[in-house]
């Protein structure tokens, strides 16, 4: 899930109100196809078999490999993101589910890496009588554009706000800042966020004093990333490429420059920085969403769809860190991708399929700003007209948030934005899961995951989730030990069985048109179904 990002990765927020008489419109969903209320809805053996399928020791397995060290975090895009899409494949295969992608099971989109060369980089700071050549590996950045020129230092105390309020224009214009902003991405919990918002409240405020640069030093360090990886372009946008916002940023992990620094005071330096750094260069690269299907068996709602969905990537590496380096995302969002996984082979065992049919699909790029599910969003393999809903699943698996124990809970962004939130709730009811909406991050979190896209295209989309916000969110601790895989079960005990009611039910999920905030969504519904 994206909530905060580091420089290259991308974010993305929105709400609902619940439709009176839903609790009919549910009732629609027994597999025998009986009408019944949510209350009284009875789990007949199939639809048990299926929960009873759900096992937290086949999630362990199957996230130990997902978010293993082996698959080096799952960048976007990457070797370890392609051997978990392989994964995914391979399990769907097992599970038996129709390949539904343009290559068995994969939907492959090509896409644009932009990369920075670094054979002519050259980073000069020259004091009196004394000149610093820093080394490429001794520098981290995502500058997307050629830079080549020479301008003094001016030191500015990161940690002395008053002092950086206090900075004018005709201080700052045109000068490169040297500083030093602390890394969040050694922090856990809320205070990463604080200090992610306080960086980008620097960062904002050098732009608008036109600084031409600014180097943050790094004392914990010394090797650094380089160029990190470029930036990933739609090339199906065929609007001028737009430049990245904000100053930019060179993180130095040289010694010497600390020692620089430390030895300087506030304010105009005396020293000179000269840069030079080459464009970016474009490569193609090949990306794949992973979709599987359970042909549904009614003669006509076999051909409309429920999407249960996940993200399966991650942030990748930052070789720059000391000690673990590797972004694993065991949470975020290795357990919404083997719930997927464990959820398709649950349903593949069924004799009686449910009435409509199910794709069970992963998406790639997520933490680069939704691509894979923005890219099916443009070349749905299903059509969004007879695509009924999306249960997208994000951060199922850790129960230590960050607003205390989350045990038995679930919660849903957009929870009364449709229907699907009181399918859920009523799925909850039956399966000991309380299934609510939490008033501060349902809403403010309905435009940060996949769902987003497909929302967007009309289709009543939402993303459940155990815990918002944990401690090792966008963290290198994000590990699969860490998992409550109990809870897990359960969790995705209560999906199957919100996805069997959605399924059976001759009653698509409404958005819920009384909530303003659905408002874009509905336009996007009616235009799909020609109202």
């Amino acid at each position: 899930m994206t909530v905060d990002t580091e420089p290259g990765t991308a974010t993305v927020s929105p709400a609902r109100l619940i439709r009176s008489g839903l609790v009919l419109c549910i009732a629609a969903c027994c597999l025998s196809a009986q009408q019944a209320a949510p209350q009284q809805y009875t789990i007949t053996p199939g639809v048990r078999a299926i929960l009873d399928h759900v096992s937290a020791d086949s999630l362990r397995g199957h996230l130990s490999f997902i978010a293993s060290d082996a698959l080096e975090g799952r960048n976007t895009p990457s070797r370890g993101l392609d051997i978990a899409a392989e994964y995914i494949a391979a399990q769907f295969r097992r599970a038996g589910l129709e390949p539904a992608g343009d290559d068995g099971y994969f939907q492959s989109a090509d896409f644009v890496l932009a990369d920075t060369p670094m054979d002519a980089f050259e980073l000069k700071l020259k004091s009196g009588s004394e000149t610093v050549n820093v080394a490429r590996n001794q520098v981290s950045f995502n500058i997307d554009r050629g830079l080549s020129f020479s301008a003094p230092l001016l030191k500015v105390d990161y940690a002395e706000s008053d002092a950086v309020a206090a900075l004018t224009p005709q201080q700052v214009e045109g000068k490169v800042v040297i500083t030093e902003i602390p890394d969040s991405r050694r922090e856990q919990g809320p205070r990463r966020l604080e200090m992610y918002m306080a960086r980008q409240e620097f960062l904002n405020k050098m732009t608008g004093l036109k600084a031409a640069l600014v180097i943050s030093i790094d004392r914990v360090s010394a090797k650094g990333a380089g160029a990190v990886q470029g930036r990933l372009i739609d090339p199906e946008d065929r609007r001028a490429r737009p430049e990245a916002p904000g100053t930019r940023v060179i993180t130095v992990h040289d010694p010497r420059v600390v020692k620089l620094f430390d030895a300087t005071k506030p304010g105009v330096t005396g020293a000179e920085m000269s840069l030079r750094l080459q464009a970016p260069v474009d490569r193609p690269v090949r990306l794949q969403n992973v979709i599987g299907l359970l042909r549904g068996s009614d003669p006509i709602l076999r051909d409309s769809y429920v999407l249960l969905s996940a993200h399966y990537d991650h942030l990748g590496t930052r070789p720059e860190l000391a000690g673990d380096n590797i972004f694993n995302g065991a949470n975020d969002d290795g357990s919404g991708t083997v719930s997927v996984i464990e959820l398709a082979s649950a349903f593949a065992t069924l004799r009686q399929r449910p009435r409509r049919s199910i794709v069970f699909m992963t998406f790639f790029g997520e933490e680069k700003g939704l691509l894979g599910s923005r890219y099916y969003g443009r070349h749905p393999v299903f059509p969004i007209d007879k695509t009924v809903a999306d249960i997208n699943l994000e951060q199922v698996g850790r129960t230590d948030s960050s607003e205390g124990p989350q045990i038995a809970n679930a919660s849903l962004t957009g929870f009364d934005y449709s229907d699907v939130g009181t399918i859920l709730e009523a799925a909850g009811k039956l399966t000991g899961i309380k299934v609510y909406k939490h008033e501060q991050n349902s809403d403010a979190f309905f435009d940060r995951s996949d769902n987003q896209a497909l929302a967007d295209q009309g289709v009543p989309a939402h993303t459940l989730c155990t815990a918002f916000v944990y401690p090792d969110y966008h963290g290198v601790g994000d590990h699969w030990e860490k998992i409550d895989y109990a809870n897990m079960e359960k969790v995705d005990r209560m999906v199957a069985l919100a996805l069997v009611m959605i399924a059976n039910n001759s009653e698509a999920p409404k958005w819920n048109e009384a909530n303003p905030k659905t408002a874009r969504y509905v336009k996007a519904w009616n235009g799909h179904h020609g109202k």
